[in-house]
This record gives structure tokens, sequence and C-alpha cells, in this order.
């Protein structure tokens, strides 16, 4: 797509994908207009009566707009791939100021990842991410479980498949604005761990310069040792780097420790101010933090032979419905989504 009307197609598709709801013509020229163009209702509805020819977009009813197909989900993915330079990095700092966690009250809505898997591997699944969540290597010990039929987000999940959610790790970000902490989200990574201990970055990626999930990429070629980690201490893990003001760094600790009574972690390291932190430097009047992966369950998950289908940043949701392992694991035997 390289005209100005499928500049405008493509748009349409992203509002209709960040929507994560079926809307019409006047709330997607509201999108629009938030992404910069100023598109009239009447002239949204016939670049829809477009897309619903070409497939990429369904038309639920008048009254309830239109959603995307899996073929417009297909073009957005492949659609100008140099103006997608830096989504990572826009949809990170989307979806945390959108969160509404409370840290105090421990309620809200956090940022999942999820991974979508074939029903008769769960119980793998759930021995893959045990080791895991013991190590403190997530982001959280919680998780959510939907099955086929139900849905997360704007993922409706499949029959015969089931949707494990975790939280992400961007999630912090959402915490520290919310205390008007700003953060910046430099790099996504690999870190070696020993003896228990980060030890260094063996491979990082810039948000603002990639088009893909640095973690989601790394896992699916294989360079994670996350299992080998959690049983033995020393491994590669997936874990990200972010900066934040020095004069916030009291602060910053003591969220961090809120954090952790609420069942939530992961910061691995905090720098001290102008100083390198692992050998990365940070900017003047700021410190560095290395925050955990929050899809390093996954990665257990693929590291054990189970096809898994990533989506990392996938959603906003309800921090309420996730529950520790053993939790998950006896609910879903009392469902009979699988047996022990």
């Amino acid at each position: 797509m390289t005209t100005k009307g499928d500049a405008i197609k493509v748009s349409i598709l992203k509002a209709l994908q960040d929507a994560e709801e079926p809307i019409g013509a006047s709330r997607i020229a509201e999108k629009l207009y938030s992404m910069g163009l100023s598109v009239r209702p009447r002239t949204v509805r016939f670049y829809l009566l477009q897309l619903d020819n070409e497939g990429l977009t369904h038309r639920v009813s008048r009254r309830r707009g239109r959603t995307l197909t899996e073929k417009g989900k297909e073009e957005l993915a492949h659609a100008n791939v140099l103006d997608k330079i830096g989504f990572i990095a826009a949809k990170v700092d989307t979806l945390g100021y959108r969160m509404n966690f409370n840290l105090r009250k421990g309620e809200g809505t956090i940022i999942a990842n999820v991974g979508v898997i074939n029903k008769r591997d769960l119980g793998r699944a759930f021995l893959a991410m045990g080791p895991v969540f013991e190590a403190k290597l997530a982001m959280s010990d919680r998780m959510f479980l939907a099955e086929g039929g139900e849905k997360i987000g704007s993922l409706v999940i499949r029959q015969n498949m089931v949707c494990i959610a975790t939280v992400c790790s961007v999630t912090l970000n959402g915490i520290l604005l919310s205390e008007r902490i700003p953060v910046v989200s430099r790099f996504g990574g690999l870190l070696e761990i020993r003896n228990g201990q980060p030890a260094r970055f063996v491979e990082l990626i810039e948000y603002g310069g990639t088009t893909v999930d640095p973690l989601e990429a790394f896992i699916r070629a294989g360079m994670t040792r996350t299992t080998e980690c959690a049983l033995s201490g020393n491994g590669i893990v997936g874990a990200s780097f972010r900066e934040v003001p020095s004069a916030a760094l009291d602060a910053v600790m003591r969220i961090h420790k809120m954090m952790t009574q609420r069942g939530l972690g992961g910061m691995l390291a905090i720098g001290k101010p102008n100083r390198p932190l692992m050998d990365i430097p940070v900017a003047d009047g700021r410190a560095g933090i290395v925050v955990i992966g929050g899809l390093n369950a996954m990665a257990a998950i693929h590291e054990a032979g189970i096809d898994v289908e990533l989506r990392s940043l996938a959603c906003l949701a309800d921090y309420s419905l996730f529950r520790p392992l053993p939790e998950v694991v006896a609910m879903a035997h009392n469902r009979r989504i699988f047996r022990r």
C-alpha cells in the first residue's frame, strides 16, 4: 500500500485493531484524528466498503460497526514496514498510559502477554512454567487461562486451544507513570544469569528501531535458556533495560517493594545516577533499571518443544483474573480442560 488512499486504509485497519471491539465510522474518524489524519466519517465509510470488498474488514452490524478479519490482520502485519519502525516503542507507551492498576489497592488493569497452545499440551506447559515462576524469572507468579470460545482482549480463542496470559513487564511502566515517574524503555534483550544473579546482557535490540518485540523474536529463534536457568541458576533469559530520572530513585525502590507485596516484581537491578548499569550507559540525570522479561514463562513452554503462538503486549486485562499457578492448575482440572 503506497498511495494516499492506501495509507488511509492502513490507518483504518490500525484503528480497528486498537479498538479491540467493533466500531463504526465516527469512532474510526476520531481515532484517525488522534493519529494526525483528518478524515470525515463519510470518507471513512467509503474506504470501509472497499476494505469489506477486499476481505480485510467485516461488518458486524450497522449499529456496532466493523472488526478486522484474519486477512486484515495479516495485511496490517505486512503493510508499510518502514512506517512501523518504532511501533513496539509506541505500543509500550500507549499501553502503559492506558492501564489503570492501583498499586496500593492491588486492583485494576495490567498489561498481558499471551501464548496460545493446543489443549492437549496444557499439562506439559504447566510443568514447564512452574520452575520459572518459582525462580522468580517472571514479572509475576500469577497467570490467567482462557479456553476455546472465550476471549481475551481482541483475541477469540479457537476451539481445542487454550490461551495462557502472563503479566507483561511493561506493566511496570504503567505503575511508574501512575506515580508520576516518567520511564524510557530503551532495549529488550537476553540476559545471562550466573549463580542466580544477573551478570550481563548478551543481546540487545533497541525498542525504537524494531517492528517486533525483541524477546518474542529471541524466543522464536531458540536463543533462550530459561528452563536451565530456573533449575540451575545459570542460563539466558529475557530482560529489558529502562531509564528513570535519578531524582525518582527512592520512590522507585519504594514502589518495587510495594509491587513485590502485590505479587508483582521484576526489577533485577537498579543503577546509580549517571552511571552505567551492566555496561549500558544512561543519559545525564537518569538511572538504569534491568527488568525481567514477561515472556519468560512462554520461553520455557517453547523450550519444552510445545508449539506456542506468542503475542506480546497483547492487551489490558484485569489483575483480579490472574491467579498463582497451583490455583490455575486446580481450576483447569475442575473444568476438565485437562486431566492430571
